[in-house]
């Protein structure tokens, strides 16, 4: 017998609910799988972020409970569980919550949470849960 048919893959599906009850930490996203050069990403946020931007990427906001607000120069935009937001590339932007929402990012692998600057919200990358 060949390798190939004496190893068994193991399929497993990601629940979202499961991932998101292992952490409690807020705007610490954890990456919970990968397709090619992206993470997906589950984070707990509530509260302010900052203002920044992501000068070669856009950033993807899926919102699985309560409802986010992204602030950006010129306008905002509410998200609410169950929908989706990109913002795009180059695009100065501040999620707000004002509770506690939990939701999915999907951004290039190795992305800073705070844009181009590092300060004490930047999260480490490569968190994976």
């Amino acid at each position: 017998m060949s390798d190939a048919t004496t190893t068994r893959q193991s399929y497993q599906s990601i629940n979202f609910a499961d991932k998101l009850a292992r952490f409690t930490d807020h705007w610490q996203p954890r990456v919970i799988a990968e397709m090619n050069d992206y993470q997906f990403k589950v984070v707990r946020i509530e509260g302010d972020f900052l203002w920044h931007e992501h000068a070669d990427t856009d950033e993807t906001f899926i919102v699985l409970e309560g409802e986010l607000r992204i602030d950006m120069r010129d306008g905002f935009v509410l998200v609410s569980a169950g929908e989706m937001f990109v913002v795009p590339k180059g695009v100065e932007h501040k999620p707000y919550a004002e509770r506690e929402v939990k939701m999915m990012l999907i951004e290039p692998r190795g992305v800073i949470n705070t844009g181009g600057e590092t300060n004490e919200r930047t999260s480490v990358n490569d968190m994976w849960i």
